[in-house]
């Protein structure tokens, strides 16, 4: 007969690997958003990569607790210079995504 520390400790190992596996399901989410935007404004997504920067209870609209999660990566408008953009997830749903200020790729070509 398992004792009641094991079942605790079994179930905090569950609720660890579901928390874990949900995460990496949003990330890939967050992913999708990042190269579909990317690819949308002729930017390219380097390094293929985002760093989980933040993760914190917040509330949607509808005023139910959901986890929120700020990722940051690296894009580049002209393949030299690197830039930081920021997407912002509650739950499944993506509230915001910023993009630092730099050149449009039809621009490159004025400045050169």
């Amino acid at each position: 007969m398992l004792s009641y520390s094991v079942l605790f400790w079994l179930a905090v190992a569950a609720i660890l690997v579901t928390f874990w596996w949900q995460s990496d399901k949003i990330k890939r989410a967050a992913l999708v958003h990042v190269i579909r935007y990317c690819k949308n404004h002729s930017l390219q997504l380097l390094d293929q990569t985002m760093m989980l920067k933040g993760v914190w209870a917040s509330r949607d609209e509808i005023g139910s607790l959901k986890i929120r999660r700020r990722y940051v990566f690296e894009f580049s408008s002209t393949g030299q210079a690197r830039y930081q953009g920021e997407i912002v997830l509650l739950g499944h749903i993506l509230k915001s995504m910023e993009l630092e200020a730099h050149i449009l790729p039809e621009d490159e070509d004025r400045f050169s």
